[in-house]
């Protein structure tokens, strides 16, 4: 097939945003768009024009444009920003300026090159520029402004560090801002919980804004695989409109969570949400509304649910960051990160592959104590989903693990619960119960400690306790990618008391969620069976014997950890399909 032709060319791209446009339309959407109109035709647009450069498009409160030259590109910026300087509009501009490849798709440009100009944009400094390494070589020596060294900088979905050169408009003074900034922790995710913005103008709102803050941060502080900001750090921020990005060099924290309150009547809106420091980017956002008359239980419902979604929207964000790293500046943390996407998907590939990362991670730091609790987790899994025919062997190798594990971490809720899923799948139960307990106890809003507490009362045929675990890990985390395993949780609760209708449509509820999933027909084809769904038992059979070749019901119980009588039962329902003994 002849590949299509695509249009390319060198260029140097100017992308540009207002600084908090958000804010100003909220306060004033009339005059900020009516400013913002003037300022295109009278400032940006005739220094486009006067440089030699295009307006490619506009954005809502930005503008994409390209140039020929770099110098002109530049010098386009410096003009604008100064000019800006000068107004009384109180709108501010951040620009970045990069050179590179663009694809051209009418009037429209794409790719690369443009990408990286919108990163830039993000993470200058307001009233600044910030231009990629390729354009300073340009300019150096051309204009007589400076740039100070940026560094190298991992900017979002950019596979490779770009070098960044600043400049800021006299008197901002960016550069003693990033002398003070703070190095961020190594080995964990950091954060801060900055002081919540009153839009409805009551002081009463206030004083409960501050303390969903104080809260929230207390909640965050139990969790130990983060490194969260002291309140009264957090709370020098308080009134003062700074760019996310130099509250993170400052702070010396990778995420930040910001939010309002908003009062109308008897109603109160409060409004989360969870940015990256380097880019800007945001994470997640929620939105909470509740009466005045019950603000104490808001003030406690959004500081449980904040916290339950903030882990996972973290790991995530974490596991992007170390992903975007160079293999020559890989550490044990950024290892065992990029192994944690597959940790969680339950699948017998992934956690081959993320055992290969755990092994680079102890080669790196042997007593690494989430490498190796991670790495028990996955041995573990091997054995529960008989994905090996050692299940025995494998489950030795996950209770070795988990024990070096424990010998140098007593503290972290997270691998408190592998630990405990590890001793319920060897059936030790009593110190299972200990460390999932204690996970919960440190961390009351750890969504998977409480899956994993569901699942060990599944196994010792506490179905409504179970019950009450999934549904609680269900609510605090709700975009969780672990929740499948909530509902086949909440599935073998009703099919340990009997209820297989129920439990049929949760475990297909879970299947439909996470479709490689396929140990999970195992329960399935016996739940339809009972439920009188005959064909549907036969056709999951089907999947279950084409994913397990030789697949028998002694695997199962060996497998398995549920009690004798749940064991016998779902056994007795297998053969009677045909599965062999």
């Amino acid at each position: 097939m002849t590949p299509l032709k695509v249009d390319r060319r060198l260029a140097a791209i100017l992308a540009a945003d207002v600084e908090g446009y958000s804010k100003f339309v909220a306060e004033d959407e009339e005059n900020t768009l009516a400013e913002l109109r003037q300022l295109r035709e009278s400032v940006i647009v005739p220094m486009i024009t006067d440089h030699g450069g295009r307006l490619v498009k506009t954005t809502g409160d930005g503008f994409l444009a390209e140039f020929a030259s770099a110098v002109d590109a530049v010098r386009a910026a410096l003009g604008m920003q100064g000019l800006l300087s000068t107004r009384d509009s109180g709108l501010v501009m951040r620009i970045g300026v990069n050179v590179g490849d663009i694809v051209i798709e009418g009037d429209d440009i794409l790719g690369d090159g443009v990408n990286i100009a919108a990163r830039l944009e993000a993470i200058a400094d307001p009233g600044g520029i910030a231009v990629s390494g390729a354009v300073h070589d340009y300019v150096q020596g051309r204009i007589d402004e400076v740039f100070e060294d940026g560094g190298r900088c991992e900017l979002k979905n950019i596979e490779r560090p770009i070098q960044v050169w600043r400049w800021c408009p006299e008197g901002a003074a960016p550069s003693a801002r990033r002398r003070s900034a703070q190095p961020l922790p190594p080995d964990k995710p950091s954060i801060a919980v900055l002081p919540f913005d009153n839009m409805s103008g009551d002081p009463e709102q206030e004083y409960f804004a501050d303390g969903v803050v104080e809260s929230i941060t207390a909640a965050l502080c139990r969790i130990r695989a983060f490194f969260v900001i002291a309140r009264n750090s957090a709370f020098a921020y308080k009134g003062r409109h700074l760019n996310v990005r130099d509250i993170g060099r400052e702070l010396g924290v990778a995420y930040v969570l910001e939010g309002s309150v908003q009062r109308a009547g008897n109603r109160v809106r409060i409004t989360v949400q969870l940015i990256e420091t380097a880019d800007g980017g945001h994470l997640w956002a929620e939105r909470y509304d509740g009466s005045v008359d019950d603000i104490f239980d808001l003030q406690d419902r959004i500081t449980e649910q904040v916290a339950g979604a903030l882990q996972p929207s973290i790991r995530q964000a974490e596991i992007e960051r170390a992903r975007r790293k160079r293999p020559q500046e890989l550490g044990a943390y950024d290892y065992t990160m990029r192994a944690m996407r597959h940790v969680w998907t339950l699948e017998k590939d992934a956690a081959t592959a993320a055992l290969e990362l755990l092994d680079q991670a102890l080669e790196i730091d042997p007593d690494y104590p989430l490498a190796l609790a991670l790495a028990a987790w996955c041995w573990a899994q091997r054995s529960v989903y008989n994905w090996v025919q050692d299940t025995a062997g494998a489950r030795a190798k996950a209770l070795s693990l988990a024990d070096r594990a424990a010998s140098h971490s007593t503290d972290d809720p997270l691998i408190l619960a592998v630990l405990g899923a590890v001793n319920t799948f060897a059936r030790n139960y009593g110190v299972a119960r200990v460390l999932l307990e204690r996970a919960v106890t440190l961390d009351p809003n750890a969504a998977w400690a409480l899956c994993r507490l569901g699942w060990l009362e599944v196994y010792t045929d506490r179905p409504d306790e179970a019950e009450q675990h999934f549904r609680k890990a269900l609510r605090l985390s709700p975009l969780d990618p672990m929740n499948f395993n909530n509902y086949v949780g909440l599935a073998s609760a009703r099919q340990v008391v009997g209820d297989d209708a129920a439990a049929a449509d949760l475990f297909i509820r879970a299947l439909e969620e996470r479709p490689n999933a396929l140990w999970i027909h195992r329960n399935l084809a016996a739940s339809l069976l009972a439920a009188g769904r005959e064909a549907e038992a036969q056709a999951s059979r089907d999947v279950l014997l084409k994913a397990y070749p030789g697949f028998t019901t002694q695997m199962f119980r060996e497998a398995m950890v549920f009690s004798p009588r749940v064991l016998d039962r779902l056994c007795a329902l297998l053969q009677r399909l045909g599965v062999p003994e």
